[in-house]
């Protein structure tokens, strides 16, 4: 067993593990680490735990330690040049025609390396790009091209919901979300409703699916002809998740509303008949 904290370099990047050595650190302390020989500012998002070795990298860093005042102050600068850089870099962009979009740029904490992220539609030819960038800000300079989801999760924003992006707030790592979520929910699937600013799927069809996926196990299709305490009738409306039935009875034209519990021994019975 090793003890462990895990960190976040950006408020909701993914999570890194370092050992912790002898040291204690609280959720929400800023630490000084290094990974791959680049240093960072982290912050403590998983106090100290222990975990087997097993369930970690190969091989992973200690702490180097709580970061100092000085420290916390050096950072701060780095990100305000950044963006005095991201600045300077698209207006290089422009003056060399390079068909790319500068999302951020961030600086490492020993300013050895500027790293530019941005978007393009296909490869692009940015070397000469990158050399003026170099002999302006005097300093290593790396170009690494981003999805549309990520440029989300970076700039922000508000989403259809009218809540902040959920990417840019509290989300740590894309998780795969399909069209079939979209129609497993019952959703409409013209893309202008179920897709985010992003343009792609909403990552929220993500939350819910698997309440959907099972209450469809459940619950009988629509048009399925089942047995209810008031006899045999069609069903017409499902809500999955409060586990509603809407079934129009054979003995009458109003639909009548049942919760899954009030038929579940009678489905699981197999009274269910496709045909009617």
């Amino acid at each position: 067993m090793i003890n462990v904290v895990g960190v976040r370099y950006e408020k909701t990047g993914p999570i890194y593990y370092f050992s912790s050595g002898k040291e204690e650190f609280s959720y929400g302390d800023k630490v000084l680490v290094e990974k791959k020989q680049v240093k960072a500012i982290a912050k403590v998002v998983i106090s100290n735990k222990e975990m087997a070795e097993k369930d970690l990298p190969d091989k992973i860093n200690t702490v180097l330690h709580k970061a100092t005042k000085e420290e916390l102050l050096q950072d701060e600068k780095n990100q305000q040049e950044a963006q005095n850089a991201l600045a300077i870099g698209r207006q290089k962009v422009r003056e060399n025609q390079v068909a790319m979009k500068l999302v951020d740029a961030k600086y490492t904490f020993d300013r050895r390396r500027m790293v530019f992220h941005f978007i393009a539609e296909g490869r692009v030819d940015f070397r000469g790009l990158v050399k003026e960038l170099a002999r302006i800000f005097k300093t290593r300079i790396e170009l690494r091209q981003v999805g549309v989801r990520d440029q989300a999760k970076i700039v922000g924003g508000i989403g259809p919901c009218g809540r902040q992006l959920c990417c840019s707030t509290f989300l740590g790592e894309f998780a795969p979300v399909s069209i079939k979520m979209a129609k497993d929910q019952g959703l409409s699937l013209n893309p202008n409703k179920i897709s985010g600013l992003c343009g792609r799927l909403m990552c929220c069809l993500n939350y819910e699916n698997d309440e959907y996926v099972t209450a469809k196990k459940e619950l009988p299709d629509y048009g399925t002809t089942i047995l209810t305490p008031e006899g045999k009738g069609r069903v017409v409306g499902l809500n999955l998740l409060s586990r509603v039935i809407k079934v129009r009875l054979t003995s009458q034209q109003i639909p009548v509303e049942y919760d899954y519990e009030e038929l579940k021994e009678t489905l699981k019975a197999g009274d269910t008949y496709v045909d009617g």
